[in-house]
């Protein structure tokens, strides 16, 4: 199949990675993938670091060289599929798709839980020019339904998937030594985007309230709210403890050092894909449950769920598994097996390969998808 990705956004963060990673994985399987994004896109330079072919359009926002310059790549060249990922791609697409004789089908992949609203515009774009929509959980499958009242096209959850090879469990202090840490103390860290409602805020605050010597949080990523992040930490004199490592493209790295691995997310999630990479790799894990966080996270047997943007119940959560070792050792082995068994890298890549194949021959996307146990 030939495979057409757009993305409007010009951050980098879970959506973004899963974009590159299957489409890698397809290639892989003999696919053609090519990815449109603005030259500006994070993702654009990314995507020759996952081996994707990309191409400059400047789709970043809604306006008419975007929507011409898609309108003559889709004339020009045969596409099996598109799959749109940002709202701003999937209007233009949709548009240039209308002034088409024979489109090909549109897959709109929704990776966040931000509500969509039911406006008639908005149910157009997805029941009528989408051929199929894919979520990266139940919960928003069931969100598209309730809230937004889709009906007619085909909804079908896909979390992405891991890389057990990659992400797997290792030599805790080996890892912290690698990476130049100190290798005793209890270390809790979190790999996310810097983005408010990622929680960081809130896990700094129940840091400075469990914090003992010797104890380390790790902060794994960048983002817009770094700054403030950083003046939040060295007014609460936690510099010496606090460990802002920036944006890694090996995460794989950095896991093995965590004794625990903290996401307290409030808002927008899907499936987090750093909350399975830690889960992979047999972490225990401290969460919310917000978007779909708990089709993988289940209160005291794969996680720990706490209350969104309650520093205290995080604090809480974290000095429990600290306490109690044999907990947080069945929580990670619960957890890898958990993520092992549901949502390895080859079975998403099997899922969207069905969805694309399907609509590439016509077939309603949901002939070829098997429910998840």
């Amino acid at each position: 199949m030939r495979i057409l990705h757009t993305e409007a956004s010009l951050g980098w963060g879970g959506q973004e990675i899963r974009i590159l990673s299957e489409s890698a994985g397809l290639i892989k399987r003999g696919h053609e993938v090519l990815l449109t994004c603005p030259a500006q896109a994070t993702i654009y330079r990314e995507a020759q670091r996952f081996g994707v072919p990309v191409r400059d359009l400047p789709i970043g926002d809604k306006r008419l060289p975007g929507l011409l310059a898609l309108r003559k790549l889709l004339a020009s060249e045969r596409f099996d599929v598109i799959n749109t990922h940002s709202s701003t791609d999937s209007w233009l697409t949709a548009i240039a798709c209308q002034s088409l004789k024979k489109p090909p089908p549109i897959v709109r992949t929704r990776h966040v839980s931000t509500p969509l609203g039911n406006r008639m515009s908005t149910r157009w774009l997805y029941d009528r020019a989408a051929s199929c929509v894919v979520t990266t959980g139940e919960k928003l499958k069931a969100q598209l339904i309730n809230e937004s009242g889709l009906k007619q096209v085909p909804i079908v959850s896909i979390p992405t998937g891991i890389d057990p090879k990659r992400f797997a469990p290792a030599n805790r202090i080996a890892a912290r030594a690698r990476l130049g840490l100190p290798v005793n103390g209890f270390y809790i860290g979190i790999v996310a985007t810097l983005r408010s409602w990622k929680g960081h805020k809130f896990l700094i605050d129940a840091f400075a309230k469990l914090r003992e010597p010797g104890d380390r949080l790790l902060i794994v990523g960048d983002g817009p709210v770094e700054d403030a992040l950083v003046a939040q930490i060295g007014s609460a004199g936690l510099s010496d403890a606090v460990t802002l490592a920036g944006k890694q493209n090996e995460p794989e790295d950095w896991f093995p050092a965590f004794d625990v691995m903290c996401l307290p997310s409030y808002a927008n999630e899907g499936v987090p894909q750093s909350l399975m990479q830690a889960m992979m790799c047999a972490l225990p894990c401290v969460t919310c449950d917000v978007g779909a966080i708990s089709e993988i996270a289940k209160d005291g047997v794969t996680a720990l769920l706490v209350e969104p943007q309650n520093a205290d119940a995080i604090a809480a959560a974290l000095t429990r598994l600290r306490n109690d070792p044999a907990l947080a050792d069945s929580l990670g082995e619960a957890a890898r097996q958990w993520v092992l068994e549901r949502h390895s890298f080859d079975r998403m890549c099997d899922d969207m390969e069905a969805v694309f194949s399907a609509l590439a021959q016509g077939q309603p996307a949901l002939s070829l998808m098997m429910p998840r146990s």
